[in-house]
């Protein structure tokens, strides 16, 4: 069994239990071994913040699986095990694409995805002027995702609410479910249509686990329904996308302009140097460079790999 394929059982694991997962968003090396130190049990990555640090630009369908795959395996070794939940977007392409996408993503251990029917290129779930395919494409893509094989924990995600409706949304969902989704996601959603969504896959025989987006992008995130709601209309997963990212980036906006107006950083609160060369493993590289030094005993070489 593959490290994604352990990863997918430890994210499986965690949908299919009792209460609600939190899954804060990862950017890079430094915040996903700061997630793993704070106990997180499962992450995601986000195709917006993959576009805004990698591309420098918004969330506006630049971005392509390959970037997100190449920065999920970049961050992968800081997580500790952690499984990273990472954004697919359309599949960026036809269902053949959202096939070599869920491989693609399997490939650099990434332990599952969400995938979404908005039409290509699409565009941030909190704009407007979305569109979204129709029903038998957008369960196509769940289904072709699912037929890749890879164990990968597949989310399908629907952005028709704001488009087309309640009604649509529940369709959209119990056609997922058919299509072998492991869970879904209504991006926008309220507690009521959660309600709804569940109470439809249950009539049908299909329950299915929710995820729900607790987002800047989408307003204040403590406006939305508590965790102990969420969890009783199913949901499992609460991700958190952005909000790392977005604290980091008011703290560099901080620093820069400290160091700029000032000549130095002055009271800009901020991480102790030894903090971070502690975090990226600089202790046990030094160890490790002092048991291979010339002259060490084979003995002694050898001591960490019993």
């Amino acid at each position: 069994m593959t490290s994604s394929e352990h990863s997918a059982d430890r994210l499986r694991a965690l949908l299919a239990g009792p209460t609600v997962v939190r899954l804060p968003g990862v950017f890079d090396a430094v915040s996903a071994g700061l997630a793993a130190a704070a106990g997180a049990q499962a992450v995601c990555l986000s195709g917006a913040t993959v576009s805004a640090v990698d591309l420098g630009l918004p969330d506006f369908g630049f971005v392509h699986g390959t970037d997100i795959a190449g920065r999920a395996a970049a961050l992968l070794p800081s997580l500790g095990g952690v499984p990273l939940l990472a954004d697919a977007d359309t599949g960026y392409g036809n269902v053949l694409q959202a096939r070599r996408t869920t491989q693609t993503y399997a490939a650099a251990g990434v332990a599952g995805l969400h995938l979404e029917d908005q039409v290509a290129p699409k565009r941030c779930g909190h704009l407007g002027g979305k569109e979204v395919v129709g029903v038998d494409e957008a369960a196509s893509r769940v289904r072709a995702a699912v037929d890749a094989d890879t164990g990968l924990v597949i989310v399908a995600r629907t952005d028709a609410l704001s488009v087309l409706g309640r009604d649509a949304v529940v369709e959209r969902c119990r056609a997922f479910a058919a299509a072998g989704a492991d869970a879904v996601f209504v991006e926008g959603a309220s507690i009521e249509d959660l309600e709804a969504v569940a109470a439809a896959l249950a009539a049908d025989g299909r329950p299915l686990p929710q995820m729900y987006n607790r987002s800047e992008a989408g307003g204040p995130i403590d406006a939305g329904p508590s965790d102990e709601r969420l969890a009783e209309a199913g949901v499992r997963f609460v991700i958190h996308p952005v909000s790392a990212m977005l604290a980091a980036a008011e703290a560099v906006r901080r620093t820069m302009a400290a160091i700029v107006g000032t000549g130095h950083a002055g009271a800009v609160d901020r991480m102790e140097w030894t903090d971070l060369t502690d975090l990226v493993g600089l202790p046990e590289l030094l160890q490790d460079e002092l048991r291979y030094a010339a002259g060490s005993e084979p003995a002694a070489l050898s001591e960490g790999h019993r």
